[in-house]
């Protein structure tokens, strides 16, 4: 197959910010090899005092499909994100996705995302308030806040997305490059609802 008849996820890249995930690291970065294991993954660590910065250097020397970026300091999710889209974009990856290192995203259904990527969609989320879509280790009054949240950034912003907080998701680069991701200045799940208006404007 030639260059121009590749599909857009045969060069993903899998980012995922760790600030203190020494010990899931390795399972999470075993399941995403497991079940892709032609992505590329780049561990994006927030200076962890526990050592979760060294474990990943490791696992990148041992493999030319993992990298790492350091970071100093405790910069956030959404920071931690963003400098990974744009090293992602400086590398060349045509689908960068977003991915937590706690395994509240199930690395087995990445190929659901990459599928709809591939079928044409720009950006797609995996949604936990859908049929088969599942919340992992949240107390339920969390999960009801995140979904009257949902319901609520839904009917404000007028979208169309059954999760625009979730964090599991894949963009094509046209559409990041379309954004001023140093823009994106919002924290927690404001970024993720930020990022998607975003996107979805673009």
């Amino acid at each position: 197959m030639s260059a121009k008849t590749l599909k857009p996820s045969a060069h993903t890249l899998v980012i995922i910010p760790t600030y203190n995930e020494k010990e899931n690291l390795p399972l999470i970065v075993d399941r995403v090899r497991t079940a892709q294991p032609d992505v590329h993954i780049l561990i994006v660590d927030d200076n962890s005092p526990d050592g979760t910065g060294d474990l990943a250097d490791k696992f990148a020397a041992d493999s030319d499909k993992i990298f790492v970026m350091h970071r100093e300091g405790k910069g956030g999710l959404g920071g931690a994100y963003i400098a990974g889209f744009h090293w992602g974009l400086d590398h060349g990856y045509t689908v960068l996705c977003e991915m937590d290192a706690d395994g509240s995203h199930a690395p087995e259904q990445l190929c659901r995302l990459l599928d709809k990527i591939d079928e044409g969609a720009d950006m797609v989320l995996g949604s936990r308030y859908i049929p088969g879509g599942t919340v992992v280790n949240w107390p339920k009054k969390r999960e009801i806040l995140s979904r009257g949240g949902n319901i609520y950034t839904r009917i404000v912003l007028g979208v169309k997305l059954n999760d625009i907080t979730g964090g599991y998701r894949a963009y094509r680069r046209e559409v990041l490059e379309t954004i001023d991701l140093d823009a994106v200045g919002s924290v927690g799940y404001c970024f993720q609802i930020d990022l998607a208006w975003r996107a979805i404007q673009a």
